[in-house]
């Protein structure tokens, strides 16, 4: 009697039986695919998602200069309209949703536009900074006016420095603050710092 062929497919031109070694081994390989495709799709569907959320953040400028579908733009319009935890929940889905049918170009400017903005936002906060401590050298040191002459060359100097001799007034005449209480600073103090700060503003925006 003559014996049956055995069941299988062909892989390539090659013959592979059922429950063979070979099989085993081609069936782990595709369920392995399969479950890493599953976990790509996972990884980019939450990228998406916390993409279109940072869409609600973006400055009007910044959000004009995209070419994106109106569903979407007005899908976040709306979304920043709303104050109720659920409802906004559900709408931030809804972008995310949206986000998914976009090209890879729309989604790789949208996260260009995300990143400037991030990046202007460090260069304020370190202006900021640089504000205070040159409110600090000028209230503290003479010989620091002179160095503020490389920052703004056409200042008003003498306002700048009426504004440097009432701060330090100022802080030699305000009492001691109790603990855990917040210093309280004059008004010259505070027309300083904004003195300065847009000064420095100027010349970041000359540079």
């Amino acid at each position: 009697m003559p014996r049956k062929p055995p069941k299988g497919y062909f892989v390539k031109g090659h013959f592979v039986a059922y429950g063979s070694e070979e099989d085993a081994e081609l069936k782990r390989a595709a369920k392995w695919d399969a479950e890493h495709s599953k976990t790509d799709l996972k990884k980019r569907s939450a990228h998406l998602q916390a993409v279109g959320e940072q869409l609600l953040t973006l400055k009007a400028s910044l959000l004009e200069r995209l070419v994106l579908p109106d569903t979407l733009l007005d899908a976040v319009a709306e979304a920043r309209r709303i104050d109720d935890f659920e409802g906004r929940r559900r709408q931030l889905q809804y972008v995310g949703k949206l986000m998914r049918r976009l090209d890879e170009d729309q989604v790789t400017a949208i996260e260009a536009a995300i990143a400037e903005q991030h990046q202007g936002s460090a260069a304020e906060t370190q202006r900021l900074h640089e504000a205070e401590h040159w409110r600090e050298r000028l209230i503290a040191d003479d010989a620091a006016l002179d160095a503020w002459r490389d920052v703004e060359p056409n200042a008003d100097w003498q306002r700048l420095r009426a504004l440097i001799r009432q701060a330090r007034k100022d802080a030699e005449a305000r009492p001691d603050t109790a603990p855990g209480q917040a210093q309280r600073q004059g008004r010259a103090f505070r027309e300083l710092f904004q003195h300065v700060r847009a000064a420095l503003d100027a010349r970041a925006a000359s540079a």
